[in-house]
């Protein structure tokens, strides 16, 4: 390929919200307290108190729910409220990307995702 010099080549077409949202999940999964906490969560067969979190991690309350709030903007995990505690679970209805790559960073084969 020959460029001339001071002219520009258009790049190829990328949708931006899609880099957004991959964007937003990558952020998400970079902090290694945040992926430990998706793992269990993805490894859980029921919901799992922010208290077991605490407990686990040696982390405190108020830590484990910024962790929490940053997987819920990524859209990974849902939450419910009885009484005073706060259970959550990996989000139902992940799109298939997202659980094949978090499955891959877990390591951990995933139903139906051939």
């Amino acid at each position: 390929m020959v460029r001339e010099r001071g002219v520009c080549c258009a790049l190829p077409d990328v949708d931006a919200s899609w880099a957004e949202e991959t964007s937003a999940l990558m952020k998400a999964l970079a902090d290694p307290t945040r992926l430990t906490m998706l793992t269990a969560l993805w490894k859980a067969k029921q919901p799992v108190c922010i208290c077991d979190f605490t407990g686990s991690l040696n982390l405190t309350q108020p830590t484990i729910s910024h962790h929490m709030a940053k997987l819920k903007e990524a859209g990974l995990v849902d939450s419910e409220k009885d009484g005073i505690y706060t259970y959550y679970r990996l989000r139902t209805n992940l799109p298939l990307a997202t659980r094949r790559l978090v499955g891959q960073l877990i390591g951990t084969q995933i139903p139906g995702a051939d």
